[in-house]
């Protein structure tokens, strides 16, 4: 057995064939050294630089529109502090004037041109007690708006322009915010002609606002896949059971602007802005009438527009014979 080892390891193959192993090894190790393709150290220029920081957007700016540019199409409210009056254009006609009473001492209503940043048919103030503030129209996010409320004929709100209920109601209705600018100033006014005059002129600070942030509890959640949904929608139909369609039965709508019971008529005007504004002044000096349901009534009467202004409620009756016994003037029609 030995002998044999020996011999394997004195014959020339057995020699040969280490020798062909060490060459090989050999060639791979130096492949290894010198042959091998060696990283180049990355350094700072070569590393890619980070992306600019885009710049924040501007936040939204809520302008009031010119007052040329309402005068042409849109409203124009113009209120003088110290004749304690407003006065109201559309499309650059009068729509109606009202006394309106504005900041006391202390609170006083600021001067300017404002735009209407928000609407609200009731509203509560977050800065004096909880108070109600219906037909609000903000002209300032810290506290300044027009609305219904008590006009005794002097300065006594907190900054507010307060109206008649009625006359407020109206004025809501009428305004487009974006089509809607409000100047105020101290300059006395007595007529509708001084206070267009005063609002193209007079050289007072523009009060443009930054518009509210997006309320995070408004945004929408992302929901499930529309394919998910659409899905589960074909699973369901499968599993109910097929229903007979019953043929729809048109719904007949109940007339625009009309109340049920009782309805007198208090005025036929000779235009939709009178109409409106003899309501506003009725309201004012008896705001009970508010709570009626108005209506103006288009009609033509010997070729001539006439536009009925009329209440219905199941006291209008009542209210007409009140109206009556203290000067006023009215008729019952149903």
């Amino acid at each position: 057995m030995l002998t044999r080892r020996r011999a394997l390891f004195d014959s020339p193959r057995f020699l040969w064939s280490v020798v062909a192993a060490l060459v090989v090894l050999d060639a791979v190790g130096l492949y290894w050294v010198f042959g091998r393709k060696v990283p180049e150290p990355v350094t700072l220029a070569a590393l890619p630089k980070p992306a600019k920081p885009q710049a924040p957007q501007p936040p939204a700016m809520i302008h009031p529109p010119a007052v040329a540019d309402v005068l042409q199409s849109g409203t124009l409210i113009v209120i003088s502090k110290t004749s304690q009056a407003m006065y109201v254009f559309s499309d650059g006609l009068l729509w109606g004037s009202s006394p309106v009473s504005t900041g006391k001492r202390r609170h006083t209503t600021p001067s300017g041109v404002f735009p209407i940043l928000q609407k609200r048919k009731f509203h509560r103030s977050n800065i004096y007690s909880n108070a109600p503030m219906p037909w609000m129209q903000r002209l300032t996010w810290d506290g300044i708006a027009l609305h219904a409320g008590r006009v005794p004929g002097y300065a006594a709100s907190h900054g507010c322009i307060r109206m008649p209920h009625g006359f407020a109601q109206a004025l809501f209705e009428l305004t487009n915010a974006s089509a809607t600018t409000v100047v105020i100033g101290d300059e006395p006014l007595a007529s509708e002609a001084e206070a267009q005059q005063f609002a193209m002129t007079a050289n007072l600070p523009v009060r443009s606002a930054l518009a509210p942030p997006l309320d995070p509890r408004l945004i929408p959640k992302p929901g499930p896949p529309a394919v998910m949904m659409a899905g589960i929608a074909a699973t369901v139909a499968k599993k109910m059971p097929a229903k007979r369609l019953l043929p729809s039965v048109p719904q007949i709508p109940p007339a625009l602007g009309t109340a049920p019971g009782q309805t007198i008529q208090l005025a036929a005007a000779s235009s939709q802005a009178e109409a409106e504004a003899h309501w506003a002044r009725l309201v004012g000096e008896r705001p009970e009438l508010s709570r009626l349901t108005k209506t103006v009534e288009a009609a033509t009467i010997n070729a001539r527009p006439v536009y009925r202004l009329r209440i219905s409620g199941p006291d209008a009756n009542k209210a007409c014979a009140k109206l009556k016994s203290e000067g006023g003037s009215c008729f019952s029609v149903s």
